[in-house]
């Protein structure tokens, strides 16, 4: 299983960006695939899941109706991110699991996550 993030930046509060997973050995009707972020001394905060077979998608309270996620194909997610804030400033990370507690939630961790792309929100 591999997954790769890309996509992060630098991005003026209320900007945007969209970042990019592609991923591979992951069927998504087996597993639940989405985003959580770390900011520096900070605990692993979830962000996005989409459940399996597209059971379900979940947003943590701090993002919901700013971001989105995305599924673009069967290798492929995206998270839409809109009005970015500077408690946004973190690295995101793609994750995958049998379900999505684990990648929403600060523990357990993840069965499967990625290298991260950073993402700075600053004026």
């Amino acid at each position: 299983v591999q997954l790769q993030a890309s996509g992060g930046g630098e991005a003026p509060p209320g900007g945007s960006l969209r970042l990019s997973c592609v991923f591979s050995g992951l069927d998504l009707g087996t597993y639940a695939i989405g985003w959580f972020r770390q900011a520096p001394g900070k605990e692993r905060e979830g962000v996005s899941c989409i459940g399996r077979r597209d059971s379900w998608t979940h947003y943590a309270a701090p993002v919901e109706g700013r971001f989105i996620i995305l599924k673009a194909d069967s290798n492929r997610i995206y998270l839409q991110m809109y009005d970015l804030k500077p408690e946004d400033s973190a690295v995101y990370y793609c994750a995958a699991d049998a379900q999505c507690g684990p990648i929403s939630s600060t523990t357990p961790a993840p069965g499967y996550w990625g290298q991260g792309t950073l993402v700075t929100v600053s004026s």
